[in-house]
């Protein structure tokens, strides 16, 4: 299901800030989308070293609250960043957060991956700050530009609101909170119009790995991808995450899914079966399909590319056939 994360970046909870991401959230929940709302200050996210680690490795070296968050920001479709305006900047945790963002920039421009979902995924901004000079949001909106091409995302605007300082100052104005849940509406209409396809095998860690990969990279704008396993490994197997950086998409901070956790996130417009070697669960879906693949595992870096490539091949003649 489509999954939306509005990333709250004050440090206090329920003033102006959470109070405007709160509306448009609201209207995303409107298209009976997912949503994950991220207290910052809360995650415990250290402020980048400037090692240059991420650069050569692609991973960061630190270890703590960022690590879930990237996995929430690779998941999100849309990635909402609500912030007071500090100093013409954002504050320091969510600056910490935002600094962080350079191991998935390492991964795009230093290893030339990119995220399967980058083609389709939005970006917005929500600002708020307690003067009124024309310049205000500038120095945010630099920022959240480079945020969310290092995530992966489109930067589709800004929706900023001045002299907001005291503890309620936003509900008091006539249009803020409306206008916030008009454009949470609007801008996850298309997800919720899209066909939700269920790729299902075994471990979840290579067949319908790849598919919901290769379906979100070509058609994420039609279709809405998930796998699971019934099952799930532990990870991803490497020789999965291997083969499809070959084909220059990055799998990085996704893992094995169980059926059960998206099993109640149905009905799909489409359940396709990778070719199970044990019985699948059963899953509501308006059409199935059984696509009988062997299951690499074990097997030569070459055994998983030519699944990989037959799996590309019946992708996209299933976007052909029902991606209309």
């Amino acid at each position: 299901m489509a999954f939306v994360l509005g990333i709250m970046g004050s440090p206090r909870r329920e003033g102006n800030t959470e109070l405007l991401l709160s509306a448009f959230l609201e209207g995303v929940r409107r298209n009976g989308l997912q949503v994950r709302k991220l207290y910052v200050a809360e995650q415990g996210i250290a402020p980048c070293m400037g090692c240059r680690y991420c650069e050569r490795e692609g991973f960061c070296k630190l270890s703590d609250g960022m690590d879930d968050v990237y996995r929430l920001l690779r998941r999100a479709d849309l990635v909402v960043l609500a912030t007071p305006i500090f100093f013409y900047g954002t504050p320091a945790q969510t600056k910490a957060l935002i600094d962080r963002v350079q191991a998935l920039w390492s991964r795009k421009y230093r290893l030339g991956l990119q995220d399967p979902k980058a083609p389709w995924r939005k970006g917005f901004l929500l600002a708020v700050g307690a003067t009124k000079g024309k310049n205000l949001f500038a120095g945010v909106e630099l920022t959240a530009k480079y945020f969310f091409d290092s995530l992966g995302a489109s930067f589709e605007g800004t929706l900023g609101f001045r002299q907001v300082d005291k503890p309620g100052d936003i509900a008091m104005h006539p249009t803020a909170l409306e206008e916030a849940r008009a454009r949470g509406r609007e801008l996850s209409g298309g997800l919720s119009r899209r066909r939700r396809v269920l790729f299902l095998c075994r471990e979840n860690a290579r067949r319908s790995q790849m598919a919901e990969a290769l379906l979100q990279r070509y058609a994420g704008d039609r279709f809405d991808a998930d796998s699971a396993g019934e099952e799930p490994a532990p990870e991803i197997d490497p020789l999965t995450m291997r083969v499809m950086a070959e084909k220059g998409m990055d799998l990085a901070y996704r893992r094995p899914k169980g059926a059960g956790e998206v099993l109640g996130q149905g009905p799909f417009d489409l359940l396709v079966r990778m070719g199970c070697e044990v019985s699948c669960p059963a899953v509501s879906a308006l059409q199935q399909e059984e696509w009988d693949l062997e299951d690499p595992a074990g097997g030569s870096p070459e055994a998983f590319q030519r699944v990989r490539d037959e799996i590309e091949n019946r992708v996209k003649d299933l976007i052909s056939r029902f991606g209309k």
